[in-house]
């Protein structure tokens, strides 16, 4: 493999039959320092286990056991979605009163000192109380659950993907995600509320599926035959795409988003179920949400954000606008670029300096008073004053030097939640900000937002990018129709605020298919879609071109083998021999229990599958023997548990006999082999493994390419591909790691080099 750049690296080789790669990559040649707290990862076992005992229970479920089956995926999919969409009514009604409280009083605080001087209490003021709802939300995050930092869609994209991220889907997770984002919002940081939901959604999808909490120790012996990740994964696609849902107030916009960036494995009934629940989240929002404001059955608040309607008769576009908006795209495309090329520094910087827990803390509220010091500044040194009309009714409108009457323009964009700013931007006639208030509002807000994004505090960067866009999208309105002022009209501001957000947001995520369908569902107004859909294709390509997309970065900084959809382009000469590992441990049928547990205990190695072969002979440990199936670590955890073998080879006493009950009771969380005591006496007693393993496991020949080999992989949601030559004899295994540590660089296709721990 001479043509193969050598060129990444991480920093631990487990296989999965070992998948432990928790240290961080050294990237383009530079070493990253690992991160302080590393956390083991594994794949999930995606491809269901086919032994005796799942076809013995498949035969006897009659098939209105099956159809009681499918009822149940749908009540489940049902409950996803009613309680995503009150988590999301919770987190919007207390991120507006939390956010409407501190607004009052800073409100009323300046508008006590404009008169008599001394606003420099007001600055103070104002910092206070962003830095002691960041505080908690900060504290929560880094101390209590360090994984519900961020927006959790990295994470939820590695699960759908098949990487076990630990805690990633567990209650106490939720819970902090849930608090740390409306301290987050509440706290002014340049985030929003909307990425959060995704993983929330998730979560709770994973919960619900299980019938059981494992953080609470309640099982409700319920949904036990979905106790395995085939079917938790499908349910996680659901709750991620109502997660979406509720945020946005779209429904097929979340279907789309969890098949582009999260599902490997699609069907036409899984579609159906995820957008059912999509549906049903929007709609539970959609409901609570009219009852608080007072209007029940007034359903107009499909999700968090609300875009507000374009109407097409006001701002319709023209087609030689077309060309103007695809040079907006290939605008949000090297922003998008430069925001991702600065945040990677940033988290390298973090990885480096910033991980102990107190720390993250005091960057949280060192970045908290920055931001109010910022907004105070910029509002203060605004002279952008437009006049309070009727239709500009702002509940926080800040007149402070401005004339009666008259409000200032930039605390519109600062002194306010981010879902009203963008609002405002989108909506206001024009003429309500002046081109100086927007460009430096866009200045600032990208560098804090950028520098915000990272921080150990639960939050979304879709607002913020969105925000940041609709800021210069509208600028660049005003200035086109500053070129043509006989008729201004076609360059309508609010029109370009939209084209400018969705460009942003795309050159910094790098969504294409759902992001469209997002917007144009959040617009209510379908005349937008082929321009969004050119905007976000160009933001795509442009940003590509220099620096991939925020959630990718962030995962490959995380050090997780993701499978992208394809393999590397130039593989084809790369085959199944050259990328499997290889020598592999192997079990026979009828195992010595010591022998298993010296395996099992063997940190260095760290093996998760082994295949299972005819009786190994010590005289021909250097000839591979014929395969017979495949057993999991986990499912030897549970034999050894439950003791489930004989004291000698041949002896005609029957063995415990297992049921799959006992596998899904020990599901997800299996003991590790640490804590099994095996006795001296059991350690010489035999384990037959024939009723337990999978003997009919995936194989491929050792010629076989490695684009074959990788779709096989990731199609099938395989966790181990047993490479066998042509007599079927094990030689090699390929796993997850394998495959992902080729990839096509700069310098053709590059080999990240897995260093030994």
């Amino acid at each position: 493999m001479a043509n193969i750049t050598k060129k990444v690296s991480w920093s631990s080789r487990g296989d999965d039959s070992g998948l432990t790669g928790e240290g961080t990559p050294l990237l383009n040649g530079s070493e990253i320092p690992k991160p302080s707290r590393q956390v083991s990862m594994v794949s999930l076992d995606y491809d269901n286990i086919e032994n005796q005992l799942f076809l013995e229970e498949e035969r006897r479920m009659s098939p209105m056991g099956f159809r009681c089956l499918e009822i149940s995926r749908w009540v489940i999919c049902g409950l996803i979605g009613i309680l995503t969409g009150l988590i999301a009514c919770f987190i919007d009604i207390m991120v507006e009163k939390l956010a409407g409280y501190k607004y009052q009083v800073i409100k009323e605080n300046i508008e006590k000192f404009t008169e008599v001087g001394g606003l420099s209490i007001s600055l103070i003021l104002w910092a206070v109380l962003n830095c002691a709802f960041v505080l908690v939300g900060g504290i929560m995050v880094a101390f209590f659950e360090p994984i519900a930092a961020g927006s959790g869609i990295p994470q939820i994209k590695c699960y759908l993907n098949g990487v076990k991220i630990p805690r990633v889907v567990r209650l106490k997770t939720l819970v902090v995600k849930v608090i740390g984002v409306i301290c987050s919002v509440a706290g002014g940081l340049a985030v929003g509320k909307e990425g959060p939901m995704i993983h929330s959604g998730g979560v709770v999808a994973a919960g619900v599926s299980q019938g059981r909490s494992t953080s609470l120790k309640r099982d409700f012996k319920m949904f036990e035959y979905f106790r395995r990740d085939t079917e938790k994964r499908d349910f996680v696609s659901a709750g991620a795409a109502a997660g979406v849902s509720a945020a946005f107030g779209a429904p097929v916009g979340g279907v789309l988003f969890s098949l582009e960036e999260g599902a490997s494995f699609w069907n036409q009934m899984l579609t159906w179920r995820i957008f059912f629940a999509s549906m049903i989240s929007t709609f539970t929002l959609n409901f609570f949400l009219s009852i608080y404001h007072g209007k029940p059955g007034d359903l107009s608040n499909p999700g968090l954000i609300n875009f507000g309607r374009f109407e097409s008769d006001s701002v319709a576009y023209y087609y030689y606008e077309i060309p103007l908006f695809m040079c907006m795209g290939a605008l949000g495309g090297l922003l998008g670029a430069l925001f991702n090329s600065l945040n990677y520094w940033l988290t390298i910087f973090r990885i480096r300096y910033v991980h102990r827990p107190c720390l993250q803390v005091m960057e949280a509220l060192l970045v908290a008073a920055v931001t109010a010091a910022v907004s105070f500044t910029m509002i203060y040194f605004s002279n952008d004053c437009q006049p309070l009309g009727p239709e500009r009714n702002e509940e926080y409108s800040l007149q402070l030097f401005c004339a009666d009457g008259e409000y200032n323009s930039m605390a519109t964009a600062f002194f306010n939640t981010p879902e009203r700013s963008v609002r405002s931007l989108f909506h206001y006639q024009p003429g309500s900000y002046n081109p100086m208030t927007l460009g430096l509002f866009t200045l600032t807000y990208f560098f804090l937002a950028c520098w915000t994004y990272g921080l150990a505090v639960s939050a979304g960067v879709f607002i913020p990018s969105l925000l940041i866009g609709a800021a210069w999208g509208r600028l660049c309105g005003i200035l086109l129709a500053s070129f043509t002022p006989t008729s201004p009209i076609w360059a309508d501001p609010g029109k370009y605020a939209l084209i400018g957000a969705a460009a942003q947001l795309g050159g910094i995520v790098r969504m294409t298919l759902s992001l469209t369908v997002i917007m144009v569902e959040a617009t209510g107004n379908v005349t937008y879609g082929l321009p969004i859909m050119l905007v976000l294709m160009i933001a795509k390509i442009v940003g590509d071109y220099f620096q991939e997309g925020l959630y990718d970065i962030h995962i490959k900084l995380q050090s997780v083998p993701f499978l992208h959809w394809e393999a590397p382009a130039t593989s084809h000469w790369l085959t199944a021999r050259e990328v499997m590992s290889s020598p592999v441990t192997c079990f026979n049928r009828i195992e010595k229990v010591g022998t298993i547990v010296d395996v099992l205990s063997n940190t260095s190695t760290n093996h998760n599958g082994f295949p299972v072969v005819s009786r190994l002979e010590l005289t021909q440990e250097k000839n591979p023997a014929k395969l017979c199936g495949l057993i999991l670590r986990s499912q030897l955890i549970v034999l050894l548990k439950h003791k489930v073998f004989v004291e000698l080879a041949r002896s005609r006493l029957s063995q415990r006999k297992l049921q799959l009950k006992d596998f899904r009771d020990a599901y997800p969380r299996f003991p590790p082999i640490q804590s099994i005591h095996v006795s001296q006496d059991e350690r010489e007693c035999m384990m037959d493994l024939t009723e337990f393993m999978n003997p009919t496991p995936y194989t491929v020949p050792q010629d076989t390419s490695l684009p074959r080999v990788f779709k096989l992989f990731r199609a099938l949601g395989l966790r181990h591909l047993v490479v066998a030559d042509d007599v079927n004899r094990v030689i090699g295994l390929v796993t997850r790691k394998d495959l992902a540590r080729y990839h096509l660089g700069k310098h053709g296709l590059e080999e990240l080099q897995l260093a030994q721990t």
